[in-house]
């Protein structure tokens, strides 16, 4: 039995065929930057990873002592505001060692203009978790991102 093309197939046909064809293109678009993402201001988001166990056979670092570094060390310098996570983290130590260890993550907010201003407090709070807690290293991980509050 021969197809019959009737006007309802013709009509269902083309669309069927123009869906497709602009599904792609569609997709694609779905891929690129979210509207949402465009609103906000730029910002610069620091994130900070502090070990808890000392090297140097100290007691390991507590949350009443990390929240004492924090008050001591951090809230002067960015007042406005920051994020404390609670982690558990691995890293090869300058012997090659695997450490395994809780760990703190420190989150920092601030406006992309005053990043160069930033920098060095940032630099201070490293040096002093370092020193204090007789640490390799703490982490430092900078993004930029848009926010808005």
């Amino acid at each position: 039995m021969p197809l019959r093309i009737t006007p309802r197939r013709l009509v269902t046909a083309t669309a069927t065929v123009l869906l497709a064809a602009g599904a792609p293109a569609a997709y694609a678009t779905l891929g690129d930057e979210p509207a949402a993402a465009a609103r906000g201001t730029m910002y610069v988001e620091t994130r900070l990873l502090f070990g808890t166990e000392r090297p140097d056979g100290g007691p390991d670092v507590t949350d009443k002592t990390f929240m004492g570094f924090i008050d001591r060390h951090v809230t002067r310098s960015f007042p406005d505001g920051l994020t404390v996570q609670n982690g558990r983290g691995q890293w090869r130590d300058t012997n090659g060692t695997i450490e395994r260890e809780r760990s703190y993550e420190l989150t920092l907010l601030y406006p992309a203009s005053q990043a160069k201003a930033r920098d060095p407090q940032i630099e201070r709070i490293r040096d002093a978790y370092e020193r204090t807690y007789a640490q390799e290293s703490v982490a430092r991980l900078d993004d930029p991102i848009r926010a808005d509050f």
